[in-house]
């Protein structure tokens, strides 16, 4: 083995100690006789894979045959662009970029958010999060953290558009520093003003169905409704009203903030949103690349738990065996 790795994998990203691709392979336990690989557009002989090194950022797509075509893959889209993993990471609070990093692989998380701030004209050389989160691989979603009126808000996203191009953008408005709830009026301003501008904005609300659906009759792309206070930790306050502006909304539904463990996760995925973001949850874990996987693990549990339909609820305990005919 040599040292750790990010490169892409079916197009996910993934960490791996792995120096030959015959080693990557074995690391999945896959059998090398019975696999197909391509290496940055380019297949790889299968005589020659113990031999072929695995470098920072290299894209394979390793293949096998399966028996009658396989599932479609279950995917989401906001504002015509389509991902695999429903869960966003935020990138603050980490104790170091590669931390950053790390995190992101292991969630497998596909849109990182990223704040706006002024360049450090002190140090232009300064390591920055571009750095090591390459914006090629995975999207960066700029959000307006830290704006407490629409004005700051659209004037954040104008700059981040200008710096990278991005018009799918996170907005969030914050209302005072104590509970950083949303302002909802600046919150609706802004997002005409953006959505108006061209922007695709997704954006962090209240938990309330009526504000949502304002919001995306104003042109958000996507309703993110709060969970719990940001960084509080805490998990779904009130799951009634996250329901109903899943069943009421027409684009997807994330809720974002407030997320503290695993379980969180699930159950916003159970109630039928489309994904979650989440930052501190992982950033301040004890181990936050282990938490970043099990977050992963989780979203897709309650993805599945989703789709597969609960079973209905009973006042009464109903025997899984049958009574009749006991001895």
């Amino acid at each position: 083995m040599s040292t750790p790795k990010t490169i892409t994998l079916n197009g996910e990203p993934r960490r791996t100690e792995a120096a030959t691709i015959a080693e990557l392979v074995r690391e999945l336990e896959l059998v090398p006789e019975k696999v197909a690989v391509e290496r940055n557009g380019a297949i790889v002989p299968r005589s020659t894979l113990g031999q072929a090194p695995l470098a920072e950022g290299d894209k394979l797509e390793i293949v096998h045959f399966v028996g009658g075509g396989d599932h479609p893959a279950d995917t989401w889209s906001v504002a015509g662009r389509t991902f695999r993993s429903r869960l966003i990471v935020g990138t603050g609070k980490y104790k170091s970029f590669e931390q950053n990093a790390a995190a992101v692989a292991a969630s497998g998380a596909e849109i990182v958010t990223v704040a706006v701030r002024r360049v450090n004209v002190s140090d232009p050389k300064a390591p920055m999060l571009t750095d090591y989160i390459d914006p090629k691989q995975i999207t960066y979603l700029p959000n307006t953290a830290g704006c407490f009126t629409g004005e700051e808000a659209v004037r954040t996203l104008r700059l981040a558009r200008e710096a990278g191009g991005w018009d799918l953008v996170k907005l969030e408005v914050l209302g005072e520093a104590r509970t950083l709830y949303p302002d909802m009026v600046e919150t609706l301003r802004a997002t005409e003003v953006l959505a108006k501008e061209g922007f695709q904005p997704m954006v962090y609300c209240v938990d309330d169905p009526i504000a949502a659906k304002r919001l995306e009759d104003a042109g958000a792309v996507a309703i993110m409704p709060l969970g719990a206070p940001i960084g509080s930790g805490l998990g779904i306050q009130n799951e009634v009203t996250i329901r109903l502006i899943v069943e009421g909304a027409t684009v997807p539904v994330l809720v974002d903030a407030g997320v503290g463990q695993a379980s969180d996760a699930a159950r916003a995925m159970e109630l039928g949103c489309d994904g979650v973001l989440m930052n501190t949850a992982i950033a301040e874990a004890k181990d936050p690349v282990m938490m970043a996987a099990a977050m992963k693990v989780a979203v897709e549990a309650g993805r599945l738990s989703y789709r597969a339909g609960r079973m209905g609820k009973r006042l009464y305990a109903d025997p899984s065996s049958p009574l009749a005919g006991l001895i």
